[in-house]
């Protein structure tokens, strides 16, 4: 497979204007002339590979701060919303959504955010008489959207909560992370108790008490101890960083700042360093590392998508949570493997079988139609309500990453990652998705033209040109 080039115009101009260097002192420093540096931040020429160790050696950067994650997932989002039926044809080409992702990002976020409030308003039409008469009608993303949106562009990973749980967990080796989440709530003065109750976790206020659920799991138990040591304890840094994001809406603030909370417990309880030095000893082993640190296999899972920290990053995960109806319900991806942002994932994908096989991992060697090759695994994680006649959550979970990375898995232990014929052919989403003979096509794509033959019937009514 051809080596992709480098095209990180956009970045490059963003690491001189933080280094407060002029274009000649800039390339002077990177021993190329003004020229050729001219070129390569307008994405004409690739970044080069003495440009690379040049930045890494002259300055001491993270050279991945020159990946191209944050534009693939733009290119991904452009695809998938050009690919509404309201665009007909006028898809662009490919190479024309990648130069405007590296030039002009802020652009194509604008684009994204236009398609959405058009979707939003589509479907509020839809439902004209629910909607009349509403005095809190509104044409704008909905909070939750917002809010994932906002995780998704930071790529999962927020820099000042992450270090702040580690600071956290480091104090807390002599009484365990549960003991040392106690004694922070302790300090001050509230009561943790464990009661017969439905929900997770109520606090009150008023009294200082915090009721646990005796129904839920350990590893859930500590969890939201965790969260509300977040909630209390570092309020100032969620709110500043709440602050940074400028969110549109008063829900969307309060559902990113649970989601900030719930960021520090799984960081608290996966300290950075320490999970990424097991994860890498383990080769990435779920189970050891869910009784290791006394984590849910989702725990863990959604953690190691996170590892993402400049200069000590892991391997680069997609992390993804289906319902039963094939719904994402969490997704995130530091590949360049993308998710669609409505609908639901590939069914050809191993993620929807994992309902059929409780208990048990699932693997599986799958290609993508840009011919990039990935490791994936699935796994259900259903979770009982606790007691007799509550209703079970059943939710399957899939992580993976590029091929290249398969010796560093346990997982990819006796897969022939060599044979070509051993790749499953998955995608995005059907419009968008260029496979000409897919058994599972929902609809055709909409770069292609179709020919409807009456005498003829293929797996498909129509054949793709």
């Amino acid at each position: 497979m051809a080596t992709q080039k480098l095209y990180a115009g956009a970045k490059l101009r963003e690491i001189r204007n933080r280094l407060s260097l002029t274009q000649k002192d800039f390339a002077a420093k990177l021993g190329v002339s003004l020229p050729y540096l001219n070129q390569m931040e307008n994405n004409n020429r690739p970044v080069s590979t003495s440009v690379v160790l040049a930045l890494a050696q002259e300055f001491g950067l993270d050279v991945t701060e020159l990946s191209t994650g944050d534009s693939e997932r733009l290119v991904s989002d452009m695809r998938e919303a050009l690919a509404d039926p309201i665009f007909a044809d006028a898809m662009p080409p490919l190479a024309d959504l990648r130069l405007t992702a590296s030039n002009a990002p802020a652009l194509a976020r604008a684009f994204i955010e236009l398609h959405r409030t058009y979707r939003q308003t589509h479907e509020r039409l839809a439902s004209l008489d629910e909607a009349l008469g509403r005095e809190d009608a509104r044409i704008q993303a909905s909070p939750w959207e917002e809010v994932r949106d906002f995780f998704h562009y930071c790529d999962n990973y927020i820099d000042a909560v992450d270090h702040a749980a580690e600071r956290f967990a480091a104090r807390a080796q002599t009484d365990g992370v549960r003991g040392a989440a106690l004694a922070a709530l302790a300090d001050r003065g509230i009561t943790v108790e464990l009661a017969d109750i439905e929900a997770l976790r109520q606090y009150d206020p008023a009294t200082r008490l915090l009721r646990l659920s005796t129904r839920s799991a350990p590893q859930t138990q500590v969890f939201q101890l965790l969260l509300q040591v977040a909630l209390l304890s570092q309020n100032s840094l969620l709110e500043a960083t709440l602050d940074f994001a400028r969110f549109h809406s008063e829900e969307a603030r309060a559902i990113a700042k649970i989601g900030l909370a719930n960021y520090f417990a799984g960081a608290a309880l996966m300290p950075y360093g320490t999970f990424l030095e097991t994860a890498q000893q383990t080769r990435h082993d779920l189970e050891r590392l869910s009784t290791r640190f006394g984590a849910s296999i989702e725990q863990v899972a959604h953690r190691l998508s996170t590892l993402q920290r400049p200069g000590a990053k892991g391997i680069p995960f997609f992390f993804v949570r289906v319902d039963q109806a094939g719904t994402i319900t969490k997704r995130h991806s530091a590949t360049r493997l993308q998710f669609a942002r409505f609908g639901g994932a590939c069914p050809l994908w191993n993620v929807h079988r994992a309902f059929e096989t409780p208990g048990h991992f699932l693997r599986q060697l799958a290609e993508t139609p840009d011919g990039v090759r990935y490791i994936s695994l699935a796994r259900d994680v259903s979770k009982t309500g606790g007691s007799f006649g509550a209703p079970v959550r059943r939710y399957a979970i899939g992580l993976g990453c590029e091929v290249r990375h398969a010796d560093q898995l346990v997982y990819a232990d006796n897969l022939d990652v060599s044979n070509a014929s051993a790749y499953e052919p998955i995608g995005i989403s059907c419009r968008i998705c260029e496979r000409k003979t897919c058994h599972q096509r929902s609809v055709p794509p909409l770069e292609r033209r179709l020919t409807i033959d009456s005498d003829h019937r293929g797996t498909l009514p129509y054949e793709v040109n």
